[in-house]
C-alpha cells in the first residue's frame, strides 16, 4: 500500500476511513510492535525411550565393568540423572499403563500382566493429551496395554501411528512372522516364526527404522515419539552380522543355567540399543532440532537376575547390584521391593537442563503426564503425579510427594519420604528406612508402629476397584501371542 505520510491530509483521511484499510493499518502497526515468535517459543519435541528390563546399574556411567554403553553415558553427561526414580509397577503391562495414564496402580484399569486386561477406550493417554496441542504422535515398540481387538489399542488412544507389538507375549520373539501397525499385520520377510534364534528380519531393526522415519517425517512440527523398545528383554535372538553381536559373540562367559550365548546376546542387545540411541542423537542434530527436543530414557521396571552363577548370584550382569559398593536392591522384576521398582532415568534438553546434573528428587511414572502437560501447554487430566519440570530446569518450586503407592498381585508398597512399607500377599507389613537400609534387610515395624500405621492407612485409601476395558475379539490376541514359539502349545484359557 505504501506510506500515507507524504499524502495531503484530506487524502490520508479518505484512505484511512475505509474499513479494510483501517484493518490493514492496524495489522501493520501490531506487526511492527510485536516481533514474530522465536524458535525458543515453539513447543518442544518429545522423545521418550523406555527399555524393557534395563537395570539400574547396567550402564558404563554407573560403573558396570562389562556392558558397553557410550551413548547412554553421553546422555547422562549431557542431561540429568535421577537417582530416586521409580517405575509405575514391577512388570511391563501395568507399568506402561501407569506411564501412559498418569495414574498409580491403585487407580489404573490394568493391574495384571496376562495380556487380556486392556485399558478402557475413554482413558486419556500421553498421546491423547499431546495430540490436543497439535503434536504428531507415534509409538514404536511394545505397547502392552491392550491387544488387537480390545478397547486398549493405541490408535484409539491418541497415536497417529503405532508399529511393533501390541501383546507382550508376542514381543518375546524378535523373529515373528509379523508385527502390527494400527491393528493391521505387517509381514516380516523370511520369518517362519518357529525359532527364537533364526529368521531373516529382526523385529527391533524394523522398529528402529520406523522410529527414525517418524522423526524425519515430522521434524518440522512438534512431535511425540514414544519408543517402548523390547531389548534387552525377550528371548535373545540376534542377527549373526549385527555389529553389536560381533563385539560379544566370542566372550568366554559361563552363564549358568541359561546358555552362554543368551548372556552374550543380552550384552549385545544393550550395546545395540545404545548404538541406536546414538543414531537418534545424530539425526536430531542433523535435522537442526536438537536444542528443541527433550529426550527421556528409562527402564520400564526393575532388573531381572538373568544368568545367575555361583560366582554371580545376583544375576550375571548384576542389574540391581551396585558394582562400586556391593549393595543390592532387594529382589527384582515382579517384586515391590526396591529391586522391582528402581529404574535408571535420564533426561536431556539442551540449554534447559544443566549438563551432567544429578538429582535425588523422588519421582515415579505418574509424574510424566503432568510434566509433559506443563511443557507442552496441554490440559492435564486428573493424575496421581506431580510435574518434575522445576527439578529439570532449576526454575520454580518443586512440589514433593507426600507418598508413593504401588500394588501388584497381592503385594502392596507405600513410600513416604525415606520410609517404605511393604506387604506380601501372605504375611505382615514390614517397614524400612531407605536412608539407612537401601537393601531392605532391617524390618522396623515393631520399633516404629505409629509410622507403619500411617503408611498402612495411605495404602487402604489409595486402592480403588478396577474398572477394566473390554475385549471385542479375543482370537486376535491369541493369534498374536502364538507368534512366540513357547506360547504355541499352551492351552487356551
Amino acid at each position: 500500500m505504501g506510506s500515507t505520510h507524504n499524502l495531503p491530509s484530506s487524502r490520508r483521511k479518505n484512505i484511512l476511513s475505509h474499513p479494510m484499510n483501517q484493518l490493514l493499518f492496524f495489522f501493520l502497526l501490531i506487526s511492527a510492535v510485536i516481533p514474530a515468535a522465536s524458535c525458543d517459543e515453539q513447543k518442544p519435541n518429545i522423545i521418550y525411550l523406555m527399555l524393557d528390563e534395563w537395570g539400574y546399574f547396567e550402564s558404563g556411567h554407573m560403573g558396570h565393568p562389562e556392558l558397553l554403553t557410550p551413548n547412554i553415558d553421553r546422555l547422562a553427561g549431557e542431561g540429568m540423572r535421577f537417582t530416586n526414580a521409580y517405575a509405575g509397577a514391577p512388570v511391563c503391562g501395568p507399568t506402561r499403563c501407569v506411564l501412559l495414564t498418569g495414574l498409580h496402580s491403585g487407580h489404573t484399569s490394568m493391574r495384571s500382566n496376562n495380556g487380556f486386561n486392556p485399558i478402557r477406550e475413554d482413558e486419556t493417554t500421553l498421546a491423547t493429551m499431546l495430540k490436543s496441542k497439535g503434536y504428531a504422535t507415534g509409538g514404536f515398540g511394545k505397547w502392552g496395554i491392550g491387544g488387537r481387538g480390545t478397547s486398549g489399542v493405541p490408535e484409539k488412544h491418541g497415536f497417529d501411528d503405532f508399529f511393533g507389538y501390541y501383546d507382550q507375549v508376542h514381543a518375546h520373539t524378535f523373529y515373528p512372522q509379523y508385527l502390527i501397525r494400527n491393528s493391521k499385520e505387517v509381514p516380516l520377510e523370511g520369518n517362519e516364526g518357529t525359532s527364537f534364534y533364526e529368521g531373516k528380519t529382526h523385529a527391533q531393526t524394523e522398529i528402529f527404522k520406523e522410529s527414525l522415519g517418524f522423526i524425519k517425517k515430522n521434524h518440522t512440527q512438534p512431535f511425540f515419539c514414544y519408543l517402548p523398545w523390547t531389548p534387552p528383554h525377550g528371548l535373545w535372538g540376534i542377527d549373526g552380522n549385527d555389529p553389536s553381536w560381533q563385539l560379544f559373540k566370542d566372550k568366554a562367559w559361563k552363564a549358568g543355567q541359561r546358555t552362554d550365548r543368551d548372556a552374550r546376546v543380552y550384552a549385545a542387545f544393550i550395546h545395540m540399543v545404545d548404538r541406536q540411541l546414538g543414531e537418534i542423537l545424530a539425526l536430531i542434530k542433523e535435522l537442526k532440532i536438537d536444542d528443541n527436543t527433550i529426550l527421556v530414557m528409562c527402564g520400564d521396571n526393575g532388573g531381572q537376575d538373568y544368568f545367575k552363577t555361583p560366582e554371580r548370584p545376583h544375576g550375571f550382569f548384576g542389574p540391581n547390584l551396585n558394582p562400586r559398593t556391593g549393595e543390592r536392591f532387594r529382589a527384582g522384576k515382579g517384586s515391590l521391593y526396591e529391586g522391582g521398582l528402581k529404574v535408571p532415568f535420564l533426561v536431556r534438553w539442551p540449554e534447559k537442563i544443566k549438563a551432567g546434573s544429578v538429582t535425588d528428587h523422588l519421582c515415579y511414572f505418574p509424574d510424566i503426564m503432568p510434566t509433559l502437560s506443563e511443557i507442552s501447554g496441554a490440559d492435564c487430566p486428573k493424575t496421581d503425579g506431580l510435574s518434575i519440570l522445576p527439578t529439570l530446569t532449576g526454575k520454580g518450586e518443586q512440589n514433593q510427594h507426600t507418598s508413593l503407592y504401588w500394588e501388584y498381585t497381592g503385594q502392596t508398597a507405600v513410600r513416604m519420604k525415606n520410609w517404605k512399607a511393604y506387604k506380601a500377599r501372605k504375611g505382615d507389613w514390614k517397614l524400612f528406612d531407605l536412608s539407612q537400609d537401601i537393601e531392605e534387610k532391617n524390618d522396623l515395624s515393631r520399633a516404629h508402629p505409629n509410622i507403619l500405621a500411617k503408611l498402612v492407612a495411605i495404602a487402604k485409601s489409595s486402592h480403588q476397584p478396577i474398572k477394566p476395558g473390554k475385549i471385542h475379539h479375543r482370537e486376535l490376541i491369541e493369534k498374536d501371542r502364538r507368534q512366540a514359539p513357547h506360547a504355541r502349545n499352551k492351552p487356551k484359557k
